[in-house]
């Protein structure tokens, strides 16, 4: 959620907020796992355990946010938070959550990867983040075969979280 988002909620007696709307990316490795990420202590949610993705901005006045504009702002938060390029047009809209405070979400799958190159890339944004003197938004990121696996990981998981792990392990 953006921090605008997250400050009116927390106004004391604040109704005049609206849900937000968020994407983000089902990242599966090529044996079966889902990459799941910790949020940093400088985010909204520190500790928080969630899928690589983020708010949907609304459009400028001439853009459409449709399903394109949707997929390119996940593919956007995967790169930006976990180094890992993928295109839009390698996405797919695979669900739709409802998140925490009526936000809405939009899961897209993404093509399987290699343990070692989400590691690789996601050690990689980090440091280059780390080098300009900022904070990564992910501090941690884990691969989990299963609920069971996701339940084991220490702190708060994002509402989604746990029936999209169950979703897609299931399958």
């Amino acid at each position: 959620m953006t921090y605008r988002h997250y400050a009116l909620r927390r106004v004391p007696g604040n109704t005049a907020w609206l849900p937000s709307l968020f994407v983000n990316v089902v990242q599966p490795t090529d044996d079966g796992r889902v990459l799941v990420a910790r949020m940093s202590s400088s985010t909204a949610a520190p500790g928080r355990w969630q899928l690589p993705g983020g708010s949907v901005e609304p459009p400028e006045e001439h853009e459409t946010l449709d399903e394109v504009a949707l997929r390119w702002n996940a593919a956007r938060e995967l790169a930006e938070e976990t180094g890992l390029d993928s295109g839009a047009e390698d996405l797919t809209l695979w669900t739709v959550t409802r998140g925490e405070n009526r936000s809405i979400g939009l899961s897209f799958l993404a093509p399987p990867r290699s343990e070692a190159e989400l590691q690789e890339r996601f050690e990689a944004v980090t440091a280059a983040e780390k080098a300009q003197g900022r904070v990564p938004e992910l501090d941690r990121i884990a691969l989990v075969r299963s609920a069971a696996e996701l339940a084991e990981l220490k702190g708060p998981h994002a509402a989604y979280l746990g029936p999209i792990v169950t979703r897609f392990t299931d399958t």
